[in-house]
C-alpha cells in the first residue's frame, strides 16, 4: 500500500475560542533547503509568496515537497487573483492558497469560482495526474471530497481547507465586512504595507492613521456573520498577546530573506568589530 507524510492542517488548529495565534513565516527566496529549515524550526505554516517572489509553479513545486516532508501547512500565494493561477496552484495540492488585491465582494467571488469545479465554478479537471490527488493514487477520496465543492481549497487528506482573502487597499477596508461574508471565504489576511501606502504613508505602515484603519477592518471581520478568520502580518511591537486579543487565528512574522538578511548583517557586523 502507497504511503506518504501528511502535512498536520490547519483547519484542525483553528479555533477563534481556545487557539493561540498560528505563527508563519514568508518564503520568497523558493529555496527548498530554506524552507525544510522553516518547517523543522516548528512555524505552524509557510507562505511561499509568489506575488513577490522570484518564482513560480515549478519553483514553487520542491517547496511543497519539502515541507510536506517536514509536516508543515503550506500555503500558496498567487500572482494575481486569474483562473489560471489558481487552477495551476490547486493542482499543486498546497494545503491553502492565498489571492492578493481583493478589494469588493465580486472579485471574492470570482476568486472562489476559480477554485470549484463545474456546476459551482470554472476550475478545469485533472484529477487522475496531479499532486492535489496524489497524482491519482487517492483520485476516489479526491474526487468524492470535490464533488461537494463545499470549500475552494482541499487538503492532502481530503478535509476542507481554507482559502485566504489579502485585505490590501482602503476600498477593501470600507468592502470587508461584505468581503468576508462572501460564501467560500475562510479568511481574511490583512496587508497593512499596501494599507499604508495606498493611504500615503508608503514608509510608515505602523502610523498612527493606518494602525487606526487596520483596527477598523479588524473588528468588521470578526463581527462579520461569518466564520471567517482573521489573519495578517506582525508588525513591530505586535506580540502573541496584543495579537491574540485583537482576535487574529493565524500571523505571519517575516520572511527568509530578512531574517538572513539580518543574520547576515550582523554577523558580519560582529566580525569587523573585533
Amino acid at each position: 500500500m502507497a504511503s506518504s507524510v501528511t502535512p498536520k492542517t490547519l483547519k484542525a488548529r483553528l479555533n477563534k475560542a481556545n487557539e493561540e495565534p498560528l505563527y508563519g513565516l514568508f518564503l520568497l527566496s523558493f529555496f527548498p533547503t530554506l524552507a525544510e529549515i522553516a518547517g523543522h524550526a516548528g512555524y505552524d505554516f509557510v507562505v511561499v509568496d509568489m506575488e513577490h517572489g522570484h518564482g513560480g509553479i515549478s519553483e514553487a513545486l520542491p517547496c511543497l515537497q519539502a515541507l510536506a516532508a517536514t509536516q508543515t501547512p503550506a500555503i500558496l500565494r498567487l500572482l494575481e487573483s486569474f483562473a489560471a493561477w489558481a487552477k495551476k496552484a490547486l493542482d499543486l495540492g498546497p494545503q491553502d492558497i492565498v489571492f492578493p488585491v481583493i478589494n469588493n465582494p465580486e472579485l471574492a467571488k470570482k476568486a472562489v469560482s476559480y477554485c470549484r469545479y463545474l456546476p459551482n465554478g470554472v476550475r478545469g479537471v485533472a484529477h487522475p495526474v496531479v499532486r492535489a490527488s496524489k497524482y491519482g493514487i487517492d483520485d476516489v477520496k479526491y474526487i468524492s471530497s470535490n464533488a461537494i465543492c463545499y470549500s475552494i481549497l482541499y487538503m492532502l487528506e481530503w478535509m476542507r481547507k481554507r482559502k485566504h482573502r489579502i485585505v490590501e487597499s482602503v476600498e477593501a477596508v470600507k468592502n470587508i465586512k461584505e468581503i468576508a461574508t462572501v460564501e467560500g471565504v475562510d479568511c481574511v489576511m490583512m496587508g497593512p504595507f499596501d494599507l499604508s501606502v495606498s493611504m500615503g504613508w508608503l514608509r510608515d505602515p505602523v502610523n498612527e492613521k493606518v494602525k487606526e484603519v487596520m483596527r477598523v477592518a479588524e473588528k468588521a471581520v470578526l463581527k462579520s456573520d461569518s466564520e471567517t478568520y482573521l489573519a495578517g502580518c506582525a508588525m513591530p511591537n505586535d506580540g502573541p498577546d496584543e495579537l491574540k486579543r485583537r482576535g487574529y487565528n493565524l500571523v505571519c512574522g517575516g520572511a527568509d530573506v530578512g531574517l538572513f538578511r539580518s543574520a547576515a548583517v550582523d554577523d558580519v557586523k560582529r566580525f569587523k568589530m573585533n
